[in-house]
């Protein structure tokens, strides 16, 4: 799919190649073990390193390069956790919070596995502590996903969980906003493993979105918000059938503009002017911009490869005990 001056392809090899410039600021500092730790700067940043990269090294030909530079910057992400002995230290610091398992799960994906802790993690999942923890809908659908991959029997259903997000109850198209709209795109994440699979799409909930994402998209377009328009464009990339053609050329379009020469894409704003002759090597910091620059990568490597391969092929088989054509995974 081409865009002004490329195509999407190159928004992708442009925001990995920012991503791999900037890989040692997703390391795990001394503070990740720390009481008073701040999750969302130390394990969350290389948890979503971990699962884009994951994903695209999946849906990228192994003769491609860009698959050789997501499967390093995999080798580099699990060599931050000392290749998984840090998961069974994090549990002990805290057995009954989900993040070390949801971040495991990422790795566990790409098949970068802890036999000690998904043993020792089985154990605290059979307690009523676990599987009675309260969180969002959209929360549990992921963390489901996070034992599936974990090699642990999922703690809850799947479909149910599904009925109790903003998006499972098809709710009136007007009444999207910013935290629908992150928490839509994620329900949809959790339910094709992160654009593997399309079959985890429930029909209705497939033509619900193919009906209004795109005016969705465009209004987070024209907001400037970058980071959840690329979501978007992930989600649209993982459906059963993807938006008009000429939607996602207008979105890429918008996209591929807001990217900064650097590789980088903001969050949301306007876009740093880069026309000077001087211009900044880092347009950005680190936290406005690492995570929009990822989804960048990851819609991109679902829309390459939802482009190219034949209609109605899936990029995975049906999961165990999952019959061909059935809703949302178990």
């Amino acid at each position: 799919m081409s865009v002004r001056g490329g195509s999407v392809r190159d928004v992708e090899e442009a925001a990995l190649d920012w991503v791999w410039a900037h890989r040692d600021r997703f390391a795990l500092g001394d503070d990740a073990l720390a009481a008073d730790g701040q999750v969302n700067r130390t394990w969350k940043p290389l948890g979503e390193l971990t699962r884009v990269c994951a994903s695209v090294s999946l849906c990228t030909p192994p003769q491609d390069p860009l698959h050789t530079r997501v499967s390093e910057l995999l080798d580099f992400a699990w060599q931050q956790t000392h290749r998984g002995e840090l998961f069974p230290l994090m549990q002990s610091l805290e057995p009954f919070a989900t993040y070390p398992l949801e971040v495991y799960a990422a790795f566990a994906s790409a098949g970068l596995r802890h036999p000690g802790y998904e043993a020792s993690a089985a154990v605290v999942a059979r307690t009523r502590g676990w599987r009675l923890t309260e969180q969002y809908p959209t929360r549990r659908l992921g963390v489901l996903e996070a034992e599936r991959h974990s090699g642990i029997p999922p703690h809850g259903d799947a479909p149910r969980a599904l009925e109790r997000t903003w998006l499972g109850g098809l709710p009136e198209p007007w009444t999207f906003e910013r935290a629908a709209g992150y928490a839509l795109t994620h329900v949809v994440f959790h339910l094709t493993d992160w654009g593997r699979t399309a079959r985890g799409v429930p029909a209705g909930l497939a033509d619900y979105l193919l009906h209004w994402l795109p005016p969705w998209l465009d209004t987070c377009l024209d907001a400037r918000m970058w980071d959840l328009s690329c979501e978007l464009l992930a989600v649209a990339a993982s459906l059963p059938h993807p938006p008009e053609p000429a939607v996602l050329e207008d979105a890429w379009q918008r996209v591929a503009a807001a990217q900064d020469r650097s590789g980088a894409i903001p969050e949301e704003g306007a876009a740093q002017d880069a026309a000077g002759p001087d211009p900044e090597p880092d347009p950005y910091d680190f936290a406005d911009c690492y995570h929009s620059t990822l989804m960048a990568a990851f819609a991109a490597a679902l829309t390459t490869a939802a482009t190219t391969r034949p209609p109605d092929v899936r990029r995975t088989a049906p999961r165990p005990g999952q019959p061909a054509g059935q809703g949302a995974p178990g």
